[in-house]
C-alpha cells in the first residue's frame, strides 16, 4: 500500500469540506493542543478529521496529531511558538505533532514537498526533527526542502542554509547521520542503504558550471578594435591560435591540358 493511502485513504474518499460559517470554532472543535497558526493560505487547504476534511484559513491553529491536506492549488505557511514556519506545497498531506509527547518532533511529512525555516531564539541551536516514510531529519536551524514522492517511495532533502542530519528510518542505525550542508541534496530510498543514497551537491554542481562556461568565453572569440578577430594566442588577422594573422597563400594555378 502506498504511504498516501496507508495514512487516510484519500484516494477512496469523496471529499467533503465543511466551511466554518455556523460550526464550532477550528480551536474548539480540536481542543486546546494547538501545535501551529495558518500565517497564510492559498487555495485548498484542510483538516482531515473524522472521514472529514475541515477547510481552514489564515488565523486558524493547527492541533497536534491532526493531518492537513493540500489540493492541487493549496498552499500554506504555518508559525509554531519559537517563530520557525514550515510552507506546504500542493497535493500533500503531513501531520503535526504526531508525537505529542516530543516537543521536538514537528512534522511527518507522509506525501508532497514541505519547505522548513527553523529559527534559533537568541542564536541557540534549535533541535528539530523531521519524519517521513524512509528518514529521519535532524535540524538546529536551518532552511530546507523535503518532498516526499509516493510512486518511487523516496524522500529527497535539499539544504538551502545551514546542515541537517539524514537519518534512513527503515534500515538498522549502525553508523552516524549523513550531513547535509547548504546546496547539498540527498535522496532516501525506502530499499537502499543510506550510504548507497544518491548523493546531489547543487553547490558543487553550480560552481563547476560557471567554471566550464568561463573556461568557454576565454576560448571564444571576440571582436577587436581594429575590426578584426581578436584570438588568445593570434593575431588581429582572425586565424587558429598560433596564427601569424597573414594571408593564406594564393590557390595553386589549374592544370594545363
Amino acid at each position: 500500500m502506498k504511504w498516501g493511502s496507508a495514512v487516510m485513504l484519500l484516494a477512496s474518499l469523496t471529499p467533503v469540506v465543511c466551511l466554518g460559517q455556523g460550526l464550532p470554532g477550528i480551536e474548539s472543535l480540536f481542543g486546546d493542543d494547538v501545535a501551529a497558526r495558518v500565517v497564510n493560505r492559498e487555495g485548498q487547504v484542510s483538516l482531515y478529521k473524522d472521514n472529514t476534511y475541515w477547510a481552514i484559513d489564515t488565523g486558524d491553529s493547527v492541533h497536534v496529531r491532526q493531518v492537513v491536506v493540500t489540493g492541487a492549488d493549496g498552499h500554506a505557511t504555518f508559525r509554531v511558538s519559537d517563530g520557525s514556519t514550515f510552507e506546504i506545497f500542493p497535493n500533500s498531506q503531513v501531520t503535526f505533532r504526531a508525537n505529542p509527547g516530543s516537543l521536538r518532533d514537528i512534522l511527518d511529512v507522509w506525501l508532497g514537498r514541505i519547505r522548513v525555516h527553523i529559527q534559533r531564539p537568541g542564536g541557540q541551536p534549535n533541535p528539530n526533527r523531521i519524519f517521513t516514510p524512509t528518514a529521519i531529519i535532524s535540524v538546529r536551524g536551518t532552511i530546507f526542502d523535503v518532498t516526499v514522492d509516493d510512486e518511487e517511495e523516496a524522500t529527497v532533502v535539499l539544504v538551502e542554509e545551514g546542515s541537517v542530519g539524514v537519518e534512513h528510518r527503515l534500515m538498522p542505525r549502525s553508523f552516524e547521520p549523513k550531513v547535509l550542508n547548504a546546496g547539498q541534496e540527498l535522496t532516501v530510498h525506502r530499499n537502499l542503504p543510506l550510504d548507497e543514497a544518491r548523493h546531489f551537491d547543487t553547490g558543487r554542481a553550480l560552481q563547476m558550471a560557471s567554471d566550464i562556461f568561463l573556461q568557454i568565453m576565454i576560448r571564444m572569440p571576440r571582436t577587436g578594435g581594429s575590426g578584426g578577430i581578436q584570438v588568445p594566442g593570434g593575431g588581429s588577422g582572425g586565424g587558429l591560435p598560433g596564427d601569424t594573422g597573414g594571408k593564406p597563400p594564393a590557390p595553386p594555378p589549374p592544370p594545363h591540358h
